[in-house]
């Protein structure tokens, strides 16, 4: 016996009753009712597999029924009936969505066929989204790493809001892993199927972050030789992360509220809006509600950003993940199938250390390990210095005179962080908890030279159009 569920939808009661006693005798369950306001009602209810209406309904009619329909579930088969086959609107269906039309005069083996099609395609979709979901699902899962009560918190968070529509604003340190959670968040959601896009706006000039978020039309400034869509057009039908979105000037902050008000754009040099549809899902590692406070961050866009927090653990609030975290990186960087082990004292290190960047410093201190262990066990030889020997002197700090200022103290730890890493900028600021516009500022301010670029390998620059935020 058949368990599909079919709602049949005519103003005419005999032609609601003829349809019930013909899909019932094939074993579906039908439910009929007498107008598109009672269908949509019993829709949003309860679910069903298929829907066949009539075209002509007095009040809502069955292309207005068709679109609503559509809104609640993109994917339901509608097949409209109409008393003549050339009739327009029929045809109009069709190209919004109906899976097909019936002649209300049709033999009882086509209605019969019409539903079996139906049904076929409705559960190959079915399959397909469960399929692809669980498939994408499966595969971020093993990237987020923790077993700890604050990130079990983060977890059971994500479960709760991952299907929603509700935008969403994580906030942590830099190096969390704000954007994993991101990308769960996408793929546990209905938007599985549509793209993650995203985009750091603190890594790009802040006059070409507009044209990046909006798009632009052709001759709209120099350089724009043809219309190019936005990130926001790119992300339609999926999910929108923007990642460090406190450093947003303030005059992209404004039509950034507008996008999330009104669900359209305007391109820069543009002035007819274009609809959106995508998910958006901000993080930021600076404390907004300060940034608002200071003037720097618009209250308004703050509350349409933080409708659901989500605030990711510092790892030297998890320490008891790093175990994990240390076994997964052997995993994923072991070379020529070889996997590599830690001592019990390189652990008792690690576990020791306060992570100023996060995972990400641990993945990388465990990626150096390994390259540098010539055996089959990392040791503590193997570790920086400042993972052996830094938390010894936790509590306590190394100045070389007492009539140094905080600033005089700031400027010379700024600039062994930078000899540290051979002043890759973007590493320092990792290292720092600074993001990498804030530790430019501090290089003007302080008058730093870098050393001559043929003497170090893999220096980066930070951009100089970087926002003017407040040290």
């Amino acid at each position: 016996m058949a368990s599909e569920k079919i709602l049949v939808v005519d103003d005419e009661q005999s032609m609601t009753q003829f349809l019930g006693i013909v899909l019932r005798k094939e074993g579906y369950q039908v439910t009929t009712v007498n107008s598109g306001r009672e269908a949509l009602e019993k829709f949003k209810a309860e679910a069903f597999d298929v829907v066949i209406s009539d075209i002509k309904m007095p009040g809502m009619d069955g292309i207005q029924l068709l679109q609503d329909l559509k809104k609640q579930d993109a994917s339901i088969p509608v097949v409209l009936m109409t008393a003549y086959a050339s009739q327009q609107s029929a045809i109009d269906a069709v190209n919004l969505g109906a899976f097909q039309y019936l002649l209300k005069n049709a033999k009882n083996d086509e209605i019969k066929l019409v539903v079996r099609n139906a049904l076929e395609i409705r559960r190959v979709k079915t399959e397909n989204q469960f399929l692809k979901r669980e498939l994408k699902k499966g595969h971020e899962e093993k990237t987020i790493i923790g077993s700890s009560e604050e990130m079990l918190r983060v977890f059971k968070m994500v479960d709760k809001v991952a299907d929603s529509e509700a935008t969403i604003l994580i906030q942590g340190e830099s190096g969390t892993g704000k954007e994993l959670i991101a990308k769960e968040i996408h793929y546990r959601s209905r938007r599985v199927q549509g793209p993650f896009v995203s985009i750091n706006c603190g890594a790009i000039p802040r006059d070409l972050l507009e044209s990046n978020l909006f798009g632009h039309v052709k001759g709209s400034f120099t350089g724009a030789h043809k219309d190019s869509p936005g990130l926001f057009q790119v992300a339609e039908s999926g999910t929108f992360f923007l990642d460090e979105v406190g450093e947003m000037p303030l005059a992209t902050q404004v039509k950034l509220l507008r996008a999330l008000q009104e669900r359209e754009i305007i391109p820069v040099g543009g002035t007819q809006p274009v609809k959106i549809d995508c998910r958006l899902v901000a993080a930021t590692n600076v404390d907004l509600e300060k940034e608002v406070a200071e003037g720097r961050f618009r209250a308004d866009l703050f509350f349409r950003l933080n409708v659901i927090p989500l605030r990711m653990p510092a790892l030297r609030q998890r320490r008891d993940d790093i175990p994990l975290l240390v076994d997964h990186f052997l995993k994923r960087h072991a070379k020529g199938g070889t996997l590599k082990s830690v001592s019990k004292e390189a652990l008792e290190l690690l576990m020791k250390y306060d992570w100023p960047g996060n995972v990400r410093e641990l993945e990388n201190v465990m990626e150096r390990a390994m390259i540098l262990d010539e055996g089959g066990v990392i040791g503590a030889e193997d570790l920086p210095d400042k993972i052996r020997f830094g938390h010894s002197q936790k509590g306590t700090l190394v100045i070389d005179s007492p009539t140094m200022t905080l600033e005089e103290l700031e400027r010379e730890y700024i600039l062994k962080v930078l000899h540290y890493t051979r002043w890759q900028k973007k590493k320092s600021s990792e290292l720092l908890g600074i993001n990498a516009s804030t530790l430019y500022r501090k290089l003007l301010a302080y008058g730093f030279e870098k050393p001559g670029r043929e003497h170090v390998e893999g220096m980066e620059e930070a951009p100089p159009e970087a926002d003017e935020r407040a040290a």
